[in-house]
């Protein structure tokens, strides 16, 4: 989740980031919450006790600077493949947006409930891909201005993303 950040940065891309009941479960983790200053775009951060993200304060976040009814390419990272985000992809797809699930970003406390979860969105027309795929598609060609830092933090991250895709492709 860490590296998504930074490519967000690099690419700016806006980030909204949802906690789950802050007051009884806590914070987001300083290893992400840190790098929220490290974006160029302002990061939106919404505590909430529903499941999906898409609680009111969420939504005016997703039509910011475009037209309300503008359709967006949503990218979902975070914890609790099969609960939190499930109902945030399904409220996502059923609003007309295309999202992308990351499956080196997101996580279950229970590692079989991941696989069963990303099938499921998949069959429901979420595009299950993985953090360096979809972001050579974000960039589209060797010639993109920010090919060089993306470049570099794959090559920074390589080893540590080969380990995570091997891992959750045994699930």
């Amino acid at each position: 989740m860490a590296t998504t950040k930074r490519i967000a940065s690099i690419l700016n891309i806006p980030v909204i980031a949802t906690t789950q009941n802050a007051a009884r479960l806590g914070d987001t983790v300083s290893e992400v919450s840190n790098l929220f200053s490290e974006q160029k775009t302002p990061v939106s951060v919404i505590d909430k006790t529903a499941f999906s993200m898409l609680v009111p304060e969420v939504t005016p976040l997703l039509s910011k600077g475009v037209e309300s009814s503008a359709k967006h390419s949503v990218i979902i990272t975070g914890i609790e493949t099969h609960i939190c985000v499930t109902q945030t992809t399904i409220d996502l797809l059923r609003q007309g947006h295309k999202v992308y699930l990351l499956a080196d970003g997101v996580s279950s406390c229970n590692e079989l409930e991941r696989p069963i979860a990303l099938a499921r969105l998949a069959r429901e027309g979420a595009v299950v891909t993985t953090s360096e795929s979809i972001l050579f598609e974000l960039l589209g060609d060797a010639k993109h201005p920010d090919f060089r830092a993306i470049s570099g933090l794959v090559k920074d991250t390589k080893e540590k993303t080969k380990g995570a895709v091997a891992s959750l492709g045994k699930l």
